[in-house]
């Protein structure tokens, strides 16, 4: 989709319901839905972050998302797709400031060259102890992104066409730091799989975009 058309549609869903749930259990491994379901009542003083999901225009003008993946390391996120960001600091001001402080870091993109349009609906991660805040940014006039090293392994631009595409929400067994060949629902997006917290995200912004697109 053209970038143009895209900016002045998004601007929308800031009149728009959250789905929230509705829309984080969609991609939400049954095990993950029971933990969470059960969190819900005895939170567990969660260590706090927030991530940026941004959007921008490619050399065609067509609309991109932007990804990253992370480095392999020892630690439940470990070598996973996902927005860019990171827990708070005790700097940062609020979680919008850590947003996009985080983006910066991580993939150069500077904060006074994001619009950012909405904050979703946060996400809790059972295993890690994080509850996450993820924002909705667009970058009208990228530049090249410039990644962490030390953070990131590499990173994925993401057509705004394919995210939206059913046909790209598929079921994978997984093994993980704290489970062994699970099922879980995943977005398959440039020959990666993205799972877990990320595409629960993923999938409120895809309801969203689909109720002003």
């Amino acid at each position: 989709m053209n970038f143009s058309i895209f900016e002045a549609r998004l601007s929308k869903i800031k009149n728009l319901s959250l789905p929230g749930e509705a829309s984080h259990f969609k991609m939400a491994p049954e095990e993950r839905i029971e933990e969470l379901l059960k969190d819900k009542f005895k939170k567990k003083n969660p260590r706090k972050a927030a991530v940026m999901a941004l959007f921008y225009p490619d050399a065609n003008h067509e609309t991109k998302i932007l990804c990253i993946l992370r480095k392999t390391y020892k630690g439940v996120h470990s070598n996973q797709v996902a927005f860019p960001g990171g827990k708070v600091e005790t700097t940062d001001r609020d979680l919008m400031e850590t947003a996009l402080r985080e983006t910066h870091e991580e993939v150069g993109v500077h904060p006074s060259n994001v619009n950012v349009i909405s904050e979703i609906t946060k996400v809790y991660i059972p295993p890690s102890n994080f509850e996450v805040q993820p924002f909705i940014g667009l970058y009208r006039s990228p530049k090249p992104f410039v990644i962490q090293e030390s953070e990131v392994e590499a990173l994925l631009e993401i057509s705004l066409v394919d995210f939206l595409q059913d046909h790209n929400v598929v079921s994978k067994k997984l093994s993980t730091s704290y489970a062994s060949e699970m099922e879980v629902p995943a977005f398959k997006l440039n020959d990666y799989i993205v799972w877990g917290a990320t595409a629960m995200m993923m999938s409120e912004i895809k309801d969203l975009l689909k109720q002003v697109l």
